[in-house]
């Protein structure tokens, strides 16, 4: 699926959000606070928006995916691996930071990417996660609902794939609750997690600190 939307991705980003994908995605990039140089993991990085402005910031980024199509329409010149998130080829500790955008409801195996993830951050590493969310204001759900699972499969039909973007809406079924997701970043190895709705919550960013041995 991915690979088919590939081409058109990051236009559909633009116009399902209104742009506002951008400025979340500059919040997730600093929110690392790392400084110039750092080794930061893109990880289910697909055409590469995150990179680039991790690039921006003077980062060191890697990129994979497990998505062929992805890579194939990334054109960031950073290095690029295609790998399974539950089982990267990094060493441990190779990575002072990670990000990852609007992929945590797409990986099969949730609690062992989120321990790759640790594994793969130096203790004191920082992970930005982006990801949807539906809003819990009334008015706000109820205009979630009509455009993200009515209109959105219409304007993907017309510019992409309008099956693939039935299925992307639909899949904010597969997040765990915020409570859940916070014990599972903690069981994996991270503390100070925090979780900031942004845009009333219609995203939201995840945050946390890699600490020691992961305790599962």
């Amino acid at each position: 699926m991915f690979d088919t939307i590939a081409p058109r991705y990051d236009l559909m980003n633009r116009l399902m959000t209104f742009g506002l994908d951008q400025s979340w995605r500059h919040g997730a990039v600093a929110a690392l606070g790392l400084p110039e140089e750092a080794r930061i993991l893109d990880l289910a990085c697909g055409t590469g928006d995150l990179t680039r402005l991790a690039l921006r910031r003077g980062y060191r980024v890697v990129g994979t995916d497990l998505s062929a199509g992805m890579l194939a329409a990334n054109r960031t010149g950073v290095p690029l691996i295609e790998a399974d998130g539950s089982r990267m080829p990094f060493a441990d500790g190779a990575f002072d930071g990670l990000l990852c955008g609007y992929a945590l409801r797409n990986f099969t195996d949730l609690p062992a990417t989120l321990a790759e993830c640790a594994r793969v951050l130096r203790p004191g590493g920082r992970l930005s996660l982006l990801e949807v969310d539906a809003p819990t204001s009334r008015l706000w759900r109820a205009g979630y609902d009509v455009w993200f699972t009515r209109a959105v499969p219409l304007l993907g039909g017309a510019v992409s794939d309008r099956q693939a973007y039935r299925y992307l809406p639909r899949s904010v079924a597969y997040l765990p609750p915020g409570s859940t997701l916070r014990r599972m970043l903690r069981e994996s190895g991270f503390s100070a997690v925090g979780i900031r709705p942004l845009a009333g919550g219609l995203s939201q960013l995840v945050l946390a600190t890699r600490t020691g041995v992961p305790t599962s």
